[in-house]
Formats: structure tokens, C-alpha cells, sequence
């Protein structure tokens, strides 16, 4: 029996509104998942507001993964009322945000490979190197600390990001001639040199434990990440070594 209260779509109306094509509303239909609220007299079906409800949960717990049963289980047990309706946008609101945050990452791991790219085409050495990086990166740091790294140098900019490349190169030549010069862990000098470090580091990490997981995967991986740098990965060990040995002097 056709409804005569409240707005009504046909099958093909609701197809269009809801981006759905009109062979899976009838399979949902002859499955029993998705019946139409009522017909014409000549057998045309026809969808309450009601039904718009229903069909949007449907399609949300699709996209949350669900098979067809599981939806069927889900919509039997848990009736179309408000509390039901705000649970499911919270649990679609938070899929919605595990796939923006994919995307974000996707996006630094782009722009990674671009920034290493320069003027001239990289070899297929160096893209299997800066995806090696990546992967180790991710391996160390958590998703947290990782968003959380970005989004310093992010505030900070290209041109501050390009003067600590600089004054870390100019800090990595200081130390190796305090390395060569044996000089002692406890001269003003070297303490200046420590401190300076410290600080330069600092303002890419906000807190002790992101610098520890940082100078941790530089420990275990130092040749890999070094091989791109113009020292060698033994003297640049050494230099770290060093630098842990006047903090720990005071």
C-alpha cells in the first residue's frame, strides 16, 4: 500500500540522489536488506524519508567495511534512533580521519622524494635509498612523533630548515676538529660546541624523547643514513659518541 504522508522518491530518483544505481537498490530490495516502504498501483516502488535513513547506514557501514550480513546483523540489532544514527557518524567520522591521515603521510613521503630530487633526474639507487630512509623513519619515530616533526619544520619554513642544513654542517665540521684535536670533553670550548648542538636541535624537536628515538636510529643505522653525507660514517659515530660524552661530563 502506498504512503500518502511525508515526501516520497522513486527508484530512480533515490538512485540519483544517493549516488547508488538502480540495480543495487532492487538487489538490496530482493535480499531483504532495503524494501521499499510502500508502491504504486501499478507496482512502482516508492521511498520514505524514513527509507533515506536506513539507506544511509547502509552505505556508511559498507564503507566502514562491512559485508551485506554484517550490515543486516548491525541494522537488526541497533534500531534507527538517534543514539544508533550518532554512533555510526562517530565510527565513520573516524575511518574519515584514518584516511586523511594516510593521505597526509602519503603526501610527506611525495614531497620527500621531490625535495631529493633537485634539477636532475635521480637514479634508481638513490629513489631505492630515500625509500629505504622512509621506511626507516617510520620504523622509529610513531605517527604521532612523526606529525608532530613535520609540523615543526612546517612553522619553522624553507628558509630557517635550509640555515640549520647550514649551520649543522659548519657545527659537524667544528666537532670533527675537536675529534682530531683530542681536545677534552670538559673545555669551555667543547661545552660552547655541545650547547649549540643541543640547541640547533631543538628546534626541530619539542621534547627529550623524539631527540632520543632520533640519535637512537642514528646508532643503529649511522652508515645507511650517512652515506649521502660528505664524512664519513665512522667519523661521524665518533662525533656522536663524542657529543653523548660531554653531555654526560655536564
Amino acid at each position: 500500500m502506498l504512503e500518502t504522508g511525508g515526501q516520497l522518491w522513486s527508484i530512480g530518483e533515490l538512485a540519483t540522489l544517493c549516488g547508488a544505481t538502480v540495480r543495487t537498490l532492487r538487489y538490496y530490495d530482493q535480499i531483504g536488506l532495503f524494501p521499499a516502504t510502500g508502491r504504486t498501483d501499478s507496482g512502482h516502488r516508492r521511498y520514505s524519508e524514513e527509507d533515506v535513513r536506513r539507506l544511509y547506514r547502509i552505505r556508511a557501514l559498507r564503507a566502514l567495511g562491512l559485508s551485506l550480513e554484517q550490515v543486516r546483523e548491525v541494522l537488526a540489532a541497533s534500531p534507527d534512533d538517534a543514539g544508533a544514527v550518532r554512533r555510526l557518524l562517530a565510527s565513520q567520522l573516524s575511518a574519515l580521519r584514518d584516511q586523511a591521515e594516510q593521505a597526509l603521510r602519503l603526501q610527506r613521503q611525495i614531497q620527500t622524494l621531490l625535495d631529493n630530487m633537485g634539477d636532475a633526474m635521480p637514479g634508481v639507487d638513490q629513489f631505492i635509498s630515500i625509500l629505504e630512509g622512509m621506511t626507516m623513519y617510520e620504523k622509529y619515530f610513531t605517527e604521532e612523533q612523526r606529525a608532530e616533526l613535520a609540523q615543526r619544520r612546517d612553522e619553522l619554513g624553507p628558509a630557517a630548515v635550509e640555515d640549520a642544513r647550514t649551520t649543522l654542517a659548519s657545527l659537524v665540521e667544528e666537532g670533527l676538529s675537536h675529534l682530531s684535536a683530542k681536545t677534552p670533553v670538559d673545555d669551555p670550548a667543547v661545552r660552547d660546541f655541545a650547547r649549540r648542538w643541543d640547541e640547533l636541535g631543538s628546534q626541530f624537536h619539542s621534547n627529550d624523547e623524539t631527540k632520543a628515538v632520533a640519535r637512537n636510529m642514528w646508532q643503529e643505522n649511522s652508515p645507511e643514513l650517512s652515506a649521502a653525507l660528505p664524512w664519513p660514517a665512522d667519523r661521524l659515530q665518533e662525533l656522536v659518541t663524542y657529543l653523548q660524552r660531554v653531555r654526560d661530563a655536564g
